[in-house]
């Protein structure tokens, strides 16, 4: 499967008895019926670890994009209409500011090592808590209430597996929580955010800003109110989209798939 094609149905499943395994591009598998492979007795493998180290920097493009408004930049610098430079355009910071990263998985922590670069203080919230010397290689504090880590950050940025635990995981009562200057990075799934909600925040200056590189549905309705506001910036689900990264999920699929016609164990099998 690549980006999500073609979708595996029941239909699709029947038609396709010596099926040994399905090879998904990418991490997340929020698009699969995990239950419905089972049932057929196939097997599943994804590509999680080779897509981390790209992600993780567009994160970090997301983060100083926005907070210094790269785009609107960009605009003014090459406006036919441009006559000079406001001396009172201002961005903010990001050196020295506190990232709050929900999910410290292999992306995520991958953030981390990227943002001690920039002397920032690091909060995370995971399911589990690292051990001290990871934490102390990258300088993070573990909260283990998320909202704590709400409260207290300048940059909110979310690098979580999609699952019914985290469907709409920052809604409206997380929003409000943000400071008024914060801003929520999101490089994970597009439902981790209830998107209504972030709309109304980011329109009632709850939050100051966002960068996604993740929506629903993808894209955006060319009408949606998301494309309208300033202080969003939207790429196109990019975050493992390198020459590189792609040429090596294709590899680790085809591994996987060597593997499973073989008998042998399958690298990177989703259980």
């Amino acid at each position: 499967m690549w980006y999500h094609r073609p979708v595996i149905t029941a239909e699709l499943l029947q038609t396709l008895p010596n099926l040994k395994i399905v090879a998904s591009s990418g991490m997340g598998i929020d698009h699969l019926d995990l239950d419905l492979l089972s049932s057929y007795g196939v097997k599943l493998s994804n590509t999680p670890f080779v897509v981390s180290t790209d992600t993780a920097d567009l994160g970090m493009a997301l983060m100083l994009a926005s907070s210094r408004r790269l785009v609107e930049g960009y605009q003014m610098a090459v406006s036919p209409d441009t006559e000079y430079f406001p001396s009172d355009w201002l961005g903010s910071e990001v050196s020295g500011m506190t990232l709050g990263i929900v999910g410290m998985g292999t992306t995520g922590y991958k953030v981390a090592q990227r943002a001690k670069a920039f002397e920032m203080k690091i909060l995370y919230h995971n399911r589990h808590q690292r051990n001290k010397e990871e934490e102390s290689a990258v300088g993070a504090t573990y909260c283990k209430k998320i909202d704590d880590l709400l409260q207290q950050s300048d940059f909110v940025l979310l690098s979580v597996s999609l699952t019914p635990q985290t469907h709409k995981l920052i809604g409206k009562r997380e929003l409000e929580l943000m400071k008024p200057t914060a801003t929520l990075i999101n490089i994970s799934r597009g439902l981790a955010v209830d998107q209504d909600a972030l709309v109304q925040a980011l329109q009632n200056k709850v939050i100051k800003a966002a960068g996604l590189d993740v929506t629903y549905p993808e894209p955006l309705p060319r009408d949606h109110p998301l494309l309208k506001l300033k202080n969003v910036l939207i790429t196109p689900h990019i975050g493992g989209a390198t020459k590189k990264t792609h040429r090596l999920m294709m590899e680790t699929m085809v591994e996987s798939i060597q593997a499973s016609l073989a008998g042998l164990p399958v690298p990177n099998e989703v259980l």
